[in-house]
């Protein structure tokens, strides 16, 4: 199997303007063209985490989608840094998620 296809699980903490600004269903409207699984839940402290669960190439297309200057369709809101953890998959339920 190529590295790119193997399944994993990408966490982002997404830092910024991303809450109030339709940044979690951008998120989802991604993740799903991408044929990820997971979740975008507004954490108290103004970040916004990503759970993603799909193959690595995917799953690293949407972590460029969230912290790069060319998202398109344009990203809402301003994202000033990104955190990403890559885990084992712990098979996330079909679909994304707001939260």
């Amino acid at each position: 199997m190529d590295a790119d296809d193997e399944a994993v699980r990408l966490t982002a903490w997404v830092r910024g303007r991303v809450q109030g600004v339709g940044f979690r269903w951008w998120v989802r409207a991604r993740a799903l063209e991408l044929g990820l699984a997971g979740s975008a839940t507004n954490l108290p402290d103004g970040r916004v985490e990503v759970v993603a669960e799909g193959p690595r190439a995917k799953c690293r297309r949407l972590l460029d989608l969230l912290d790069g200057d060319a998202a398109e369709p344009a990203r809402p809101g301003k994202v000033t840094g990104v955190t990403e953890r890559w885990t084992e998959p712990r098979g996330e339920a079909a679909g994304f998620h707001e939260r």
